[in-house]
């Protein structure tokens, strides 16, 4: 009897884990299903110059002698007035634009990008400046190919961009800081590592020592060249080598047509920089980050953010927060057997 009681309970644990698993394979489907017919969202607009001077004001208020604020705020509030007379008479008042990008190996915020330089197009006048604060480290050469194609878009309707880097734009990320005009840097940002690398594990004497064949079948001759499991040759080494070369002298030649000052020869090695060293390049044209930039800006224009947020369907969402929940636990047991096997 205690056997059937044990069976059964060890069933039904079966059954939910089964379930469970059915379950979330469905809402990754649906997700999946929801997603290739979503493609909206909503562009998000912040003034951030308002936002700067609720900062400073809340600051002088705690720290200058009341009448001492009062006075300013008065002397504030006649200027506003006159500045606000003065951009009614004018066809177009001051405007910035500020965008974020933060990159990954598949610069996957170029989807987001994208909307929102498209955004920003519709309502700008040329001269407008817009600044794209950067942080980026590279990845895949045809997705940042896009990215900066993107950025290259405003500069090709007459607005000023400016690329900020306070922490990093290298390799795929300075690709598309150098579409700037002016690229700013923080002094101990890292920039450069303009060069082109790949590497990959290959299986193949391992699959030999076990007696597994790999059968590879190509029509064109370089339709491979260095694989994961086959046996490589030196013929496929050099065409890869060569692939490589290619993509690097397309980044030089992108590279110079953005920022044709540069001497290749001496910033084209792979090497990367600090914004000091990176000054005295020319990889970059200022010393500064991107808030010293919008405070600046502030004072003489709006300045707005613009950001776009992608809608998600709510079976995506709860899929992620599925997936969140089972990663945390599968973390936590394999920490847990690690102490059991270690201790």
């Amino acid at each position: 009897m205690e056997f059937l009681s044990d069976y059964g309970l060890f069933l039904a644990k079966t059954l939910t884990v089964v379930l469970a698993i059915g379950a979330v394979m469905a809402l990754m489907a649906a997700s999946r299903r929801h997603s290739e017919g979503e493609g909206a969202g909503t562009v998000q607009v912040h003034d951030l110059s308002e936002r700067l001077k609720h900062l400073r004001d809340h600051m002088r208020e705690a720290v200058w002698p009341k009448e001492a604020f009062k006075r300013e705020q008065k002397q504030e509030k006649k200027q506003a007035k006159l500045k606000d007379k003065l951009s009614k008479s004018e066809d177009h008042p001051a405007r910035g634009y500020v965008l974020s990008f933060k990159g990954d190996m598949r610069a996957s915020a170029v989807e987001c990008l994208r909307e929102e330089v498209t955004a920003i197009l519709a309502v700008a006048r040329a001269g407008d400046p817009v600044l794209v604060r950067l942080e980026s480290a590279g990845g895949l050469v045809h997705s940042y190919g896009l990215a900066a194609s993107q950025l290259r878009r405003l500069r090709d309707q007459g607005l000023k961009l400016t690329v900020a880097v306070d922490k990093v734009a290298a390799s795929g990320g300075y690709m598309m800081a150098c579409v700037a005009e002016h690229v700013v840097a923080a002094p101990f940002a890292v920039l450069g590592s303009i060069g082109v690398v790949a590497q990959l594990p290959n299986f193949n004497r391992l699959l030999k020592k076990h007696d597994v064949d790999i059968e590879l079948h190509t029509a064109g001759e370089f339709k491979r060249t260095l694989t994961v499991l086959g046996e490589n040759t030196d013929k496929a080494r050099e065409k890869f080598k060569e692939e490589l070369e290619e993509a690097h002298a397309l980044f030089k030649h992108f590279i110079r047509d953005n920022r044709p000052g540069l001497s290749l020869e001496r910033v084209a090695t792979g090497e990367h920089w600090y914004g000091s060293q990176a000054l005295e390049l020319g990889l970059v044209d200022e010393l500064a980050t991107s808030d010293d930039l919008l405070v600046r800006w502030a004072a003489e224009r709006q300045v707005f953010s613009v950001e776009f947020k992608p809608h998600k369907h709510w079976t995506k969402k709860l899929t992620s927060q599925v997936e969140g929940s089972m990663a945390s636990l599968a973390t936590r047991a394999w920490g847990w057997l690690s102490l059991r096997q270690f201790q």
